[in-house]
C-alpha cells in the first residue's frame, strides 16, 4: 500500500506549511479533514480541491459536495474520489480552498511516496507543522488572554519599553554614591 506525503502550504506565506501522510486508498475527504485538523480550523464551511499543474493553475474540481454554481465540468465528489486515482505526476499538485467567504487557499504538493506504512501512525496523519497557523476567525482567544495577563503583570507599556529601563530606583542609587564619596572624603581628611 502506497503512502502519499503531501506538503500543504498556506497561500499567503509559503513558510507556513503542514506535512500530511495519507494512504493512496483514502479519499479526498480524508485529506480535507486532515488539513483542517493540522491548521486547527473547524469543519463548518464549504471546501473544494482543484487538480493543478506546476504553474498552480486550477483544473478539475474535487468538491466536498455539488454546490449550486455553474461548473465547466461536473466536479468529482471528495468522499467518492480516492487520492491514488488523481495522482498523475510524482510532484502532483492540488489547490485546496476552504470557506468560500473567507477564501482560505492552500497549495497541496505531493512530496514523497513511500511503499511501506508506519504501523505507529493512524492515517491520515500530520507529520510536521512549520510556522504559526493563521487564525480562522481572527485572534486566537487563548493567546490574546495570555498576552493581556503578561502585559498587566509586567506593566509592558510603551513608555517603559522605549528606553529599556524605568526611572524607578534612580534617586536611591545616586544617594548611595554620594554617601560613599562623603565617607571617602572624611577618611582622607583624617
Amino acid at each position: 500500500m502506497a503512502i502519499l506525503k503531501f506538503r500543504i502550504y498556506w497561500e499567503e506565506d509559503a513558510s507556513i506549511y503542514r506535512d500530511v501522510a495519507v494512504k493512496h486508498s483514502q479519499s479526498f475527504q480524508d485529506l480535507h479533514q486532515a488539513i483542517l485538523k493540522c491548521y486547527e480550523f473547524d469543519n463548518k464551511h464549504k471546501a473544494t480541491f482543484y487538480r493543478s499543474n506546476d504553474n498552480w493553475l486550477r483544473g478539475r474540481e474535487i468538491s466536498l459536495e455539488k454546490y449550486d454554481k455553474v461548473y465547466k465540468a461536473e466536479p468529482l465528489v471528495m468522499s467518492e474520489t480516492l487520492l491514488g486515482s488523481e495522482i498523475r505526476d510524482p510532484n502532483q499538485k492540488f489547490i485546496y480552498v476552504y470557506d468560500f467567504n473567507k477564501n482560505w487557499t492552500f497549495m497541496v504538493e505531493l512530496i514523497n511516496v513511500n511503499k511501506e506504512e508506519n504501523s505507529k501512525l493512524i492515517y491520515p496523519s500530520c507529520l510536521r507543522a512549520e510556522g504559526i497557523a493563521p487564525s480562522q476567525y481572527g485572534t486566537k482567544g487563548l493567546i490574546s488572554e495570555k498576552l493581556a495577563e503578561i502585559e498587566e503583570k509586567y506593566d509592558l507599556n510603551s513608555e517603559a519599553l522605549i528606553g529599556g529601563f524605568g526611572e524607578e530606583g534612580e534617586d536611591e542609587d545616586m544617594s548611595g554614591e554620594e554617601e560613599e564619596e562623603e565617607a571617602t572624603d572624611d577618611a582622607a581628611s583624617v
